[in-house]
């Protein structure tokens, strides 16, 4: 099933988002996140900062602009997955496709150290996780037909969630997702001393 041609005015609405949130991460990463303010990202973007308010919901969803898409596209992975594959795998192969590419941008060193060094951003990231928590394990719920409050639902998708953290210090980032998720599958097993990863 083809998906409708998306009109002008969305491409329009979603180049004009991409440009501001674009000229944001380039002046918090020039300035510092604290010397930057609405009104600068405006004029980079050449918009208004009523048109910046109309995209994003205050500084810190600029950093974060593309959040929202990978919440639906985390619990897509767990609804729409293939007949037969079971969540775990569905979600391991999401992992290893949208969050791979990130970490080979040029500027995800930069981006990382960012959101690290600025409190705001942190607590901003910490809150943004426990609504993708949430969202995931209900995804997840729905599937199995429990509780959204499950607590092995909870567990599972706070796990999957910070695959990607445990394995960004790893010098093979893709055989350390395998390696997570198959401890997620199989359960953990202590490892032997020639079996146990090393950080980059």
């Amino acid at each position: 099933m083809t998906e409708p041609p998306v009109g002008r005015r969305e491409r329009k609405k979603a180049a004009t988002r991409q440009a501001i949130a674009d000229a944001a991460l380039r002046l918090f990463l020039e300035r510092g996140y604290d010397q930057v303010s609405i009104r600068d990202i405006a004029d980079a973007a050449d918009v208004s900062t009523t048109t910046v308010f109309k995209h994003f919901t205050g500084k810190e969803a600029l950093v974060f602009d593309q959040e929202q898409d990978r919440e639906s596209q985390l619990i897509a992975a767990v609804r729409q997955r293939a007949a037969g594959q079971s969540i775990l795998d569905a979600l391991r192969q999401h992992v290893l496709d949208s969050w791979l590419p990130i970490t080979a941008h040029p500027q995800m060193a930069e981006f990382t150290h960012l959101v690290d060094s600025t409190p705001a951003l942190r607590a901003y990231a910490e809150r943004m996780w426990t609504r993708h928590t949430d969202s995931l394990s209900a995804a997840i719920a729905d599937e199995l037909g429990v509780d959204h409050d499950n607590l092995a639902c909870v567990t599972l998708a706070r796990f999957v969630l910070e695959v990607p953290a445990l394995a960004r210090g790893q010098r093979d980032r893709r055989a350390a997702v395998d390696a997570i998720f198959d401890i997620l599958t199989q359960g953990w097993q202590p490892p032997t001393k020639s079996s146990a990863p090393r950080s980059a």
